[in-house]
């Protein structure tokens, strides 16, 4: 568990880093890229690209190595979404999320990267962020489904 440890750290390192480096960290460029009326910046669209892009080539090297062959491996437990299809749920935290990221020009990774600036900003964003998710938790608990598709019920931490 130590060894994953690590390597979840390190993995969060390079994130934010690449974050930082790609100006992801910058509201303005995430706004001036959701804008398609005016100026519009296509750079996230490529930072998005290449993350797809590493993501599927380490995701077809390790679900080859792991029993299973789905990358999910014995000592990570499987959690799967309760089911495939779209729900009201699914749309309306989507629209919150879209409407939160456009108004802020924040998503949590950004945010949370941005936090050691220093800056207002991404402080009153994380802390609103944990704020919700505290409140999700309350009124509705966390759920998941272990591998076998049963329902696994875990207290709020």
């Amino acid at each position: 568990m130590k060894g994953q440890s690590v390597g979840v750290f390190v993995s969060g390192v390079i994130f934010g880093a690449g974050l930082g480096l790609a100006g992801m960290t910058q509201p303005a460029k995430v706004i001036a890229f959701l804008d398609v009326t005016e100026h519009w910046d296509a750079s996230l669209a490529f930072v998005m690209l290449g993350a797809i892009g590493v993501h599927a080539t380490f995701l077809a090297l390790f679900s080859r190595r792991v029993p299973g062959g789905d990358g999910v491996g014995a000592q990570a437990p499987a959690v799967r979404a309760k089911s495939p299809t779209v729900d009201l749920r699914l749309v309306i935290g989507s629209a919150i999320f879209g409407i939160g990221w456009g108004m802020a020009g924040f998503c949590p990774g950004p945010a949370v990267v941005s936090v050691v600036t220093g800056w207002r900003t991404p402080l009153l964003f994380v802390g609103a962020m944990l704020v919700g998710m505290g409140a999700h938790a309350l009124a509705f608990g966390r759920r998941a489904e272990d591998a076998g598709g049963r329902a696994v019920e875990r207290a709020c931490s």
